[in-house]
């Protein structure tokens, strides 16, 4: 609510430029650091089980003696389903942290950061684009048949 004074919205708490206030702000940014890290390996493990999935299947397929299965495209359909669940929750995590990383440095949370921005940048954010770029490529190569 609105101050009837001023006008002024209030801040939901107060912010102190203290030693413990700075730490529980680490302790926060590793906690974004370290949530996003799971995401990253989530997202490897279904990308990579999509992809294993279908070339295992097509190269069980070509060997002799083997009967042809009933659903003969069901790995494919569940490859690409494990892969385009890697890539989407990529995509997810990445909004989450760039989303909570903005928040950190917003407004009153600049002040007990006791940083600066530039310079304080992990390579975790290119490392999941990269991987979601990998993912992309893997469904369309799984989708229209390159591999």
């Amino acid at each position: 609510m609105a101050d009837p004074g001023t006008g002024a919205i209030p801040d939901r708490f107060e912010v102190k430029a203290t030693a413990s206030d700075h730490f529980s702000w680490l302790r926060t940014r590793l906690s974004v650091e370290r949530t996003m890290m799971s995401w990253v390996r989530t997202a490897t493990a279904l990308i990579g089980f999509g992809f294993t999935i279908v070339q295992f299947f097509a190269r069980i397929q070509e060997t002799p003696g083997v009967a042809p299965p009933y659903f003969p495209h069901a790995s494919r359909y569940l490859g690409l389903s494990l892969i385009f669940c890697g890539v989407m929750a990529l995509v997810i995590a990445i909004w989450e942290y760039h989303w909570g990383l903005r928040y950190l440095w917003s407004g009153n949370f600049a002040v007990i950061a006791g940083v600066t921005r530039e310079g304080k940048a992990t390579p975790l954010l290119a490392v999941a684009i990269v991987l979601a770029l990998i993912g992309i490529f893997a469904f369309f190569a799984v989708l229209l048949r390159l591999v």
